[in-house]
């Protein structure tokens, strides 16, 4: 018999929404409050005041007097200002002064207050002061040297905690290039605010912009200049001015470096610690040799070795002054990688691996990740040749490296960013700058040059357009496509798609529906959802960089042909280059989509009582139930300490409720779907376009699902609800949290997964809730995103048949799937895992710690970087956490159990079945105080035609793997 495993949808999405933007914004007047800001010449402050220390407030004229402690004197926040604040969790202008330190780091919402103090430098920077644009210059608002204090005073109680430096170390060391605390600036991205400025005012400058962006080095100097000098009759005395700031900034910045200085601030920490003389000795050397490579390759060593030990500095004062100095160095390094141009192989080999190494000290990735990479990345000697597949591997690792890091710049700053870009703009800029701000952007283009160089032994060249740093591009799945290109920056949640078009996403959505073709910044991780669809249904799917998304900008709107092979290498071309081949895919006969066809005859309708889980199996599946209760079923038997109990609501309740009849229609609910099918049917044969075709369906199908959400459920039901669900679940109804899992008899088909689909419920409590979520999920697969795939891929989508399965929560620490064959790297022997924190684990697309097993080892593909997660309590609903990612999710156990299940269901499974299925399958799981938890199984499946498509091949290279390069080969 054909053997098909259950699959699961999970409806995360709508949990993973911060306490701070559970209220909608009003995003129109908050427009026009930030503008009346503007202009107004206090902008977001009602007036000058003393704040004294008994708590009283006195006129500006009238100050403290020091028998009650004397105060401090600046601006009062405007009372809209401060209801900003207070409904909106919104803090625009803050004066740090007098704000309480708890309320300012803002834990309970991921540091939110903190964030917005940095975006909101950010936007003073790029826009003439934002909401300060006129009161920057309203006298005495902000007194700079209380400030400062104030900084001191806020890092001093806040390093008293190493639990806060070891959870937040790159945020921490990012805010205190914003947060004045010691008279500090940031001329990295003063420099870089002021040439966007005056691009934007005086666009011939844009090309000197660019380079001041991308590619940064002291030659920028002479290029301002020179620019300067050629269009000064251009100017205008305020363009004249900005140019003056410009090059002071510029000049600063290029400084040469002042170990003298450096010193200094050194020996204000107290303490003789041991690190304080690592350090001591290092910056005596440096000062002695400032060769670049040399001073990369220590400035690299000596921050990571501040980042392991900075917690063995006793005093908050010393742990600042030492985070203080890894800015200094940090800033040495990005000045000194670019000196550093590696002319041979071997030399940009050293290179990559010290900036990488280099990412772990100034917290972009953390040192747990970088020692589970590091074997990969220092090779073992730069005295030998390497091989073609030796140095993809290294060009996989490195460029995860850059990934990783953008990630954690976008973990930290994306909540943030996207709830002011609603309302402004060019809050976007902010993640870019703070990436290009960091070793990262070096790292990347080191990495872009290998992968050039590898191109020219291997084959595996990429021909997207003719953007630069093709080597970012990667295919995930093989497919091709022809259509309007669509490039969408920032969040995509809302954006209608279209199944005729190809999308470009910063991160994919989360309830994608049928589209041509997709490309994704932010992969997810290699097993959700969107990704197994892609796989499944033959969608070309690749990776590339926010630089490569931004380069595809000007191509947005136009039609192209993509296509991904089958060894990765990805293509994009204007639709006027298409050649014959590539125009013949398309042609009528070519383009013929392979439909499944749902067999229903052996479906059994007769079963109208609810089905204790122990009591099926896998052959239930497709006739009693759908695939995920019959199967999970099956694992019970196979795993009864490691499934849950549950129970089945099957097919036959399902129609004798749709059999009832329909309010405001003349027959059944499921005569009313039946005759919208015949109806559309009819359309079709009249001459209506698909078009006309697909609304009248999606109209008819809203029509349905709002009729059974008032559905009455029979009595009888319900009465037999409650019996078993006591009896089985050994609690009344309304007393065990259970999940309400939709499980059709159109997914997990041999050729179709559908995962994703439908409908699950979440740790629902109440038994109203329980009652009305059982109609919800009935209605699930009358949805516009359901109803599209299963009518663009199987040949009767009409004939859907829900049971659904409910099982009790488990309050897992972390969930998420297993794939049991390598995906991409490794061997069918090989296990491909992705885990995230929380329920729902890694099939939502969250960017996940994605590992590939063997045997013998575990290799981290990919970190977590999802900073929120949900758990299950018991009361019922959700909880909201926020993760930190100093700590990797899986333990050396967790693998090992993992490895275990993983061989008993290969070997187990088939034999229990008597099925003849020979693939890998898709397990989703999590662990609960170290035990683990299985939740459901399904076939694993790959697109066959992609992957033995005549044109994939013909575009995919061979690749001599062993052909070896020397070291000493040149980089051009």
């Amino acid at each position: 018999m054909k053997y098909t495993i259950l699959g699961m949808t999970i409806m995360v999405a709508s949990f993973f929404v911060s306490t701070v933007n559970a209220q909608d914004l009003p995003v129109a007047s908050i427009k026009k409050q930030i503008e009346l800001y503007k202009e107004n010449y206090r902008g977001p402050y009602k007036q000058i005041e003393w704040f004294c220390k008994d708590g009283t407030r006195r006129d500006s004229k009238d100050p403290c007097p020091d028998k009650i402690g004397g105060g401090v004197q600046h601006a009062s926040y405007r009372d809209d200002l401060k209801d900003l604040g207070n409904k909106y969790h919104l803090f625009f202008a803050d004066i740090l002064t007098n704000t309480d330190k708890e309320d300012f780091w803002d834990s309970s919402n991921n540091h939110s207050r903190l964030k917005q103090y940095q975006l909101a430098r950010y936007l003073a920077s790029v826009d003439d002061g934002w909401v300060q644009r006129k009161s920057q210059y309203y006298r005495g608002a902000v007194q700079s040297e209380d400030e400062e204090a104030w900084g001191i005073e806020f890092y001093q109680w806040l390093l008293r905690d190493d639990a806060r430096l070891r959870e937040n170390y790159y945020l921490l060391r990012q805010s205190l290039r914003d947060i004045p605390h010691d008279g500090d600036s940031n001329l990295a991205q003063a420099m870089r605010s002021q040439s966007k400025t005056i691009a934007e005012e005086f666009p011939k400058f844009m090309e000197a912009r660019i380079k001041i962006h991308g590619k940064p080095d002291v030659s920028d100097i002479q290029m301002v200049q020179e620019f300067r000098a050629r269009n000064k009759d251009k100017f205008s005395p305020a363009i004249a001015k900005e140019f003056d700031a410009l090059e002071k900034t510029m000049k600063e910045f290029y400084a040469p470096i002042d170990f003298t200085a450096l010193n200094a601030q050194l020996n204000k920490i107290k303490s003789d610690d041991v690190l304080v003389s690592r350090v001591k000795t290092f910056l005596e050397n440096g000062s002695k040799d400032q060769d670049a490579k040399k001073l990369v390759t220590e400035i690299a060593d000596v921050l990571c070795y501040i980042r392991q030990d900075i917690t063995s500095l006793s005093r908050a004062s010393d742990k600042l002054q030492m985070l203080d100095l890894t800015n200094e160095l940090e800033d040495i390094l990005l000045l000194k990688m670019q000196e550093w141009q590696p002319e041979t192989l071997g030399d940009l080999l050293q290179k990559i691996e010290t900036l990488s190494y280099a990412t772990a000290g100034t917290g972009l990735v953390e040192l747990g990740e970088w020692y589970a990479i590091e074997p990969y990345l220092v090779a073992e000697s730069y005295h030998e040749d390497k091989s073609v597949a030796q140095l993809n591997d290294f060009l996989a690792t490195s460029r995860g490296i850059v990934e990783w890091s953008a990630a954690q710049v976008k973990a930290n700053y994306q909540d943030v960013v996207e709830r002011y870009a609603q309302f402004e703009p060019k809050a976007h800029g902010f993640i870019d700058d703070r990436v290009r701000s960091s070793v990262a952007l070096d790292l990347g283009e080191s990495v872009s040059k290998l992968g050039a160089f590898i191109t020219k032994y291997s084959g595996l060249e990429n021909k997207v357009m003719d953007i630069n740093g093709q080597a970012s591009v990667r295919g995930l799945n093989p497919g091709y496509a022809y259509g309007e290109l669509v490039v969408v920056q920032g969040t995509p949640e809302n954006i209608e798609v279209d199944t005729e078009k190809i999308y470009v996403f910063e991160r994919p959505p989360s309830d994608l529906k049928p589209v041509a073709g997709i490309m994704t910044v932010s992969e997810g991780n290699l097993v959700s959802h969107v990704q197994l669809l892609a796989r499944n249904l033959g969608i070309p799917n690749a990776a590339l960089s926010q630089g490569n998304l931004e380069d595809l900008m000007e191509y947005s709107g136009k039609k192209v042909f993509y296509a991904v092979s089958n060894r990765g290498n990805v293509i994009i071309k204007a639709e006027k280059d298409m050649d014959e081949q590539e125009l013949a895919l398309f042609s009528k006969k070519e383009r013929s989509t392979n439909q499944v066809t749902v067999p229903v005859e052996q479906i059994k309708l007769d079963q109208t009582s609810v089905i204790n889980m122990r009591d099926i199996d896998a052959s239930a599946s497709g006739k009693l139930t759908g695939p995920k209760a019959a199967n999970l079923g099956q694992l019970k038997k196979m795993f009864p300490d490691q499934v849950v109990e549950g129970l089945v609501i099957p097919f036959g309740i399902f129609k004798d409720h749709m059999d009832q009849k329909m309010p405001n229609y003349e027959g059944s609910y499921w005569g009313f779907l039946n005759d919208a099918f015949a109806k559309a049917e009819k359309l079709k044969k009249d001459g209506a376009s698909s078009k006309e075709v697909e609304d009248f369906q999606l109209g008819e199908l809203q029509r349905l699902r709002g009729a059974i959400a008032q559905m009455t459920l029979k009595p009888s039901f319900i009465q037999n609800l409650k019996a078993d669900f006591q009896s089985v679940l050994k609690a009344p109804m309304g007393k065990v949290p259970v999940f309400l899992r939709s499980d059709t008899n159109m997914e997990d088909l041999e050729e179709f997964t559908g995962a994703g689909l439908n409908l699950t419920l979440f740790n629902i409590l109440e038994e109203e809730r329980i009652l009305k979520g059982i109609k919800d999920v009935w209605a699930s697969p009358y949805t516009e995103r359901s109803f599209k795939w299963r009518q663009q891929y199987l040949s009767n989508p009409e004939n859907v048949f829900p049971s659904i399965l409910i099982i009790p929560s488990v309050d897992v620490e972390y969930s998420g799937v297993m794939i049991t064959k390598g995906i991409n790297l490794g061997t069918d022997d090989d296990l491909t895992i992705a885990f995230s924190r929380g329920a729902g684990g890694a099939v939502d697309g969250q960017a996940a710690e994605t590992r590939l097993v063997t045997t013998t080892g575990n290799r981290l593909l990919s970190p977590a970087r999802q900073s929120d997660y949900i758990r299950l309590p018991s009361t019922g609903g959700t909880a909201k956490k926020t993760a930190t990612f100093e700590n990797e999710i899986l333990n050396e156990q967790n693998i090992s159990d993992i490895r275990a299940i993983a061989s008993a269901i290969r070997k187990r499974l088939p034999e229990m079945t008597n099925s003849d299925y020979k693939g890998a399958y898709d397990v989703e799981l999590g662990f609960e105080n170290d035990k683990l938890w299985l939740f459901q199984i399904r076939p694993f499946v790959e697109n066959k035609n992609a992957k033995t498509s005549e044109y994939l091949e013909s575009i995919s290279p061979e690749i001599d793997n062993d052909f070896l390069i020397t070291l000493d080969a040149p980089i051009k």
